[in-house]
């Protein structure tokens, strides 16, 4: 790691941990003096060839004075990035910024060991960062045309790149501002590294438990049981300093001394001994780790995972845990259980992720007893590494994973949560079980930030990203169940078939409040003819059901019946697998659990109206989320984000910590401006003769209001005054306003120029801490003053997203036309909220806008009052150059 020491100019923000083409992991940051003798190391160990492409002649060394050069930068005009592995360099990249200072001229070199590992894409990635940040708009570049990996790097990154051909040198350049393109490749790139990440921890060659015990009980004793009795299909190797032997195996005293390559290490040592014990897995070329060993859940423990964490990435290795369950892979062709869990559980299409040990054991105890099989299954314990997020990339490209069942205690990266769930949602089922208290309470040994927007934001932001809630794992095996069998309802229609009416009218009636359509069919069921023929008859009922385009789903609801045992039914509703509507099985008072595990022969099993129903009203909201197409908002071409960011840097210049600056009126006008808002101009006076003057060059007729954010809004505490024609009555009005107000210790007041009659409404934009980005709406007063009744949404918004934000409200019909008032100007209210989220989602630093009230009409929209705070904010959490973050 670098030495802290280093001047305050070190760019320590830079500093990244990042995940390779092939999932292992090294440390990117600024090249620092010390960097001199690792560099040169770097270079004799190049290939001739290596040397010649990037110097375009061949040097055996690097001299003194191009050391001194190379590793002494002053991180503004000239930048230079070093990727590490341990104490070794694997990779440099840098800028110089050129004479025109826009334009810097960048170089490469990669070490032959790991070229073809994404290196290159990285360095350029996190050099056009640096540059953006520190003004530079175009890099070039000079490569010989035989250097085709260099080409290639350039080439596939995403940028607008062009060439020509001078004295035998291929000539780049191109803007280095992102673009749409070049945010797919990155994040294409960055889905690829992860997913061979975790990919990796899941399907190992070879396995060592490091911490191997002999003591019945102990987690070095049962893992390594877990790993031998579950035919686990590689090497197992037990590494305990003290044994010769350990359950059937030879024991190894260290890592370092195992004779083979070993894929996973799993540390069960104790805490003191785990440092030591990363250290040696890097020495041996380990690949990923498993840390089951806790203790780290104070505070002084969240500093040592961090310790860890760093430690294990820099020597290319993820982390699973500390005070993980471990991991399961059910492929026959791996066998894998790292994991304290006492046996595989049954194969099946289901991917679990879950986060503390103790809901690990839980949420496995809910698979096993609802019949779930699953494909795979990571506990992320602390989540000091390997988090949701990874967890998704791989999910989504595993073709024997069908659905992903996650519970989640905290959030990571909420924005690339939102990003990654989005995108997988399209094409696999993604289950979140959550409280309400995610977000509002920090979990034990986690370190994530604490929300601040209302609980119903990030519900906002979950529907928003397809994802399927639920409050309880019971839920979430529910709907796995369902949707590892059969596709979502394409509909809400629902035939009931039962033996019992009363059954029948139950399930019928839980329907109702759930968006579904339940039908009874009680009368084609009667199993009093005996085994054989209620058989018949029940095959055939189904059969006409799948076949009716008019139904969607079909519940089978069954009493214990003389004349049809359950497995029969089971039996039977199995013959529907693979049918593109749901067959389920509802079995009232059944207490068997060998017969939940009706999944396994394509079937979903459940117990009782609630569960049934419960998991169809799921999966058909899914369903209708699938059918929203995705729609992103239209570009505005009178958007100037650069200008308004450049703005904005002057702004904060001097705001420090978690200090928050409230723009001027002058100053929150020019900065809407950069987007196309214009906000009603004011003018706060403090004599009846002042407020005249204002309103001659404002515009009559003019509203009078209270200069306080509160009282302003209040006609009925007397806080404005409307529609004022002339000058004798402003006079009037201000004298006794003037004498209200001072009442309420205010002792000016505001004159603005009237807007069209219309509907008063809120918009607010914050900066959360967990969720990003959060918009929300509602109508001023009442409804949102004592009702609470808003509408959340979380930037980027979609078409589709904008829309739900303005209908979502309760009081929001009165925007519609309402009582024989005409219905507002819909589309300028959605353009004016679309601009205020790009301009959120684009500047984190601008930390609230609070737009109240805006007055829409029914052929206008004014913004006629606005309060923005900016801070200086902190790194954005998803950031166009890829990194890790703990």
């Amino acid at each position: 790691m670098v030495d802290r020491k280093l001047s305050a100019a070190y760019p320590a923000h830079w500093e990244a941990d990042v995940v390779l083409r092939d999932g292992t992991t090294a440390h990117l940051r600024p090249i620092t003096p010390k960097d001199a003798q690792a560099l040169q190391e770097m270079h004799k160990q190049q290939s001739e060839t290596s040397v010649y492409l990037r110097y375009f002649t061949y040097k055996s060394s690097l001299t003194p004075k191009e050391l001194d050069r190379f590793t002494n930068v002053d991180h503004h005009n000239r930048v230079a990035f070093t990727v590490v592995r341990g104490s070794k360099i694997i990779g440099v990249g840098r800028y110089d910024r050129l004479d025109d200072p826009t334009e810097a001229e960048v170089a490469f070199n990669v070490s032959d060991e790991y070229q073809g590992t994404g290196i290159g894409s990285i360095l350029l990635e996190h050099l056009a960062a640096a540059g953006r940040e520190n003004g530079i708009e175009k890099f070039t570049a000079e490569i010989l045309p035989e250097n085709r990996k260099m080409l290639t790097v350039f080439s596939d990154a995403g940028y607008a790149v062009a060439r020509h051909f001078e004295d035998g040198v291929i000539m780049l350049e191109f803007p280095i501002n992102p673009t749409d393109k070049s945010r797919e490749v990155t994040e294409a790139r960055e889905h690829r590294a992860e997913a061979s990440s975790v990919a990796a921890i899941l399907a190992p060659t070879a396995v060592a438990v490091i911490g191997a015990s002999r003591s019945w009980g102990s987690i070095g004793h049962d893992v390594l049981d877990r790993l031998v009795e579950g035919r686990f299909s590689g090497t197992v190797y037990a590494v305990n300093e003290q044994a010769f032997e350990v359950g059937g195996l030879t024991s190894y005293g260290k890592i370092t001394e195992v004779p083979g390559p070993v894929d996973l290490a799993i540390i069960c040592v104790p805490r003191e001994r785990v440092l030591e014990t990363i250290t040696e897995c890097g020495a041996h070329g380990v690949k990923s780790l498993i840390i089951m060993t806790a203790g780290y859940e104070s505070v002084e423990g969240l500093l040592a995972q961090r310790e860890l964490v760093a430690l294990a990435r820099a020597n290319g290795m993820r982390v699973v845990g500390p005070a993980s369950l471990g991991v399961l892979n059910t492929d026959p062709a791996i066998r894998l259980n790292a994991s304290l869990a006492r046996e595989l559980p049954i194969a099946g299409k289901v991917g679990l992720f879950s986060q503390s040990a103790a809901m690990g054991i839980v949420l496995q105890g809910a698979a096993m007893q609802r019949g779930v099989g699953q494909s795979s299954a990571i506990s992320a314990g602390l989540r000091a590494d390997v988090s949701g997020n990874d967890a998704m990339q791989y999910f989504e490209d595993d073709e024997r994973t069908a659905v992903l069942a996650m519970h989640l205690e905290s959030f990571g990266n909420p924005r690339k949560f939102s990003r990654i769930a989005r995108r997988l949602a399209r094409s696999k089922p993604v289950i979140v079980a959550k409280s309400d208290l995610l977000g509002r309470r920090l979990p034990p040994g986690h370190s994530v930030r604490l929300g601040e927007a209302p609980p119903e934001a990030l519900n906002a932001m979950l529907r928003q990203s397809g994802v399927i809630r639920v409050r309880s794992i019971e839920e979430l095996m529910d709907v796995a169940s369902l949707l590892s069998v059969f596709p979502a309802p394409a509909g809400p229609q629902v035939a009931v078939l039962s033996n019992s009416l009363t059954l029948a009218e139950v399930v019928c009636d839980v329907s109702e409040g759930r968006n579904l359509f339940a039908t009874a069919q009680r009368e084609e069921l009667d199993y009093s003819q005996g085994q054989s023929r209620s058989t018949a008859i029940l095959r055939a009922r189904v059969r006409d059901l799948v076949q009716d385009p008019q139904v969607h789903a079909v519940v089978v609801a069954h009493l214990p019946d003389l004349g049809m045992d359950v497995k029969s039914v089971i039996k039977v509703l199995s013959e529907f697998s693979g049918q593109d509507k749901p067959v389920i099985a509802l079995m009232t008072g059944l207490t068997d659990a060998k017969f939940r595990e009706g999944v396994h022969h394509s079937i979903p099993v459940f117990t009782s109206p609630t569960e049934t129903i419960g998991a169809l009203a799921k999966a058909y909201g899914y369903s209708q989320w699938m059918n929203i197409p995705y729609e992103p908002l239209p570009e505005f071409s009178d958007v100037d984000a650069s200008a308004a960011h450049e703005y904005l840097e002057e702004l904060v210049n001097g705001i420090s910590g978690t200090e928050l600056q409230e723009l001027t009126h002058k100053q929150s006008a020019k900065l809407l401006g950069f987007y196309g808002i214009k906000v009603f101009d004011s003018k706060v006076v403090n004599s009846a003769q002042e407020a005249v003057a204002a309103a001659n060059r404002l515009g009559w007729p003019v509203a009078l209001k209270a200069n306080d954010p509160d009282l302003r809004q209040r006609l009925d505490l007397g806080g404005v005054r409307l529609n004022i024609p002339d000058a004798q009555s402003l006079e009037a009005n201000f004298e006794h306003m003037s004498m209200l107000m001072a009442e309420y210790n205010v002792h000016s007041l505001e004159v603005q120029t009237m807007a069209p009659a219309g509907q008063a409404c809120v918009i607010k934009a914050v900066e959360d801490p967990l969720l990003g980005p959060v918009i929300s709406f509602g109508l001023s007063g009442d409804p949102v003053n004592l009702l609470n009744d808003w509408s959340h949404a979380v930037a980027p918004l979609t078409i589709e997203d904008l829309d739900t934000l303005i209908r979502r409200p309760r009081s929001s019909v009165r925007l519609f036309g309402y009582q024989g008032l005409p219905a507002v100007d819909l589309t300028s209210l959605k353009d004016f909220i679309a601009r205020v989220s790009l301009l959120k989602d684009h500047h984190p630093s601008i930390t609230i806008m609070n737009f109240t009230p805006v007055s829409v009409a029914q052929e206008s929209l004014s913004v006629l009052g606005v309060s923005i705070k900016i801070g200086d904010a902190e790194q954005r959490t998803d950031s166009v150059r890829r990194a890790l973050r703990s």
